[in-house]
């Protein structure tokens, strides 16, 4: 699950809004990617609409949230640069077994 924002952050009420946004995402186990994009892996479409559920009721009134979900197959193929340095492949997250 990949969450991109674009929030207003003029007002120190707005900056308030998008900090609480950014915290939600942390507090559910997102990872920063970059300021304003985060990730999770999700177990399955059942968790990724639940997170969207969260997202969705916790979005502040103005600002742009984009939501994407993709396949492990397809967030393995991600290619990251990191200053000059090309890092092929991303290690898909660890499943938690339980039994």
């Amino acid at each position: 699950m990949l969450v991109m924002f674009d929030l207003p952050v003029i007002t120190k009420k707005e900056r308030h809004k998008a900090t609480k946004f950014r915290n939600l995402l942390l507090d559910n186990g997102f990872e920063m990617a970059q300021y304003s994009v985060y990730l999770k892996s999700c177990s399955g479409k059942e968790q990724f609409q639940s997170y969207l559920r969260r997202i969705e009721k916790n979005q502040p009134r103005t600002g742009s949230i984009y939501v994407m979900g993709f396949t492990d197959k397809q967030y393995e193929n991600c290619i990251r640069f990191k200053g000059e340095i090309k890092e092929l492949k991303q290690k898909n997250p660890d499943q938690l077994t339980l039994f």
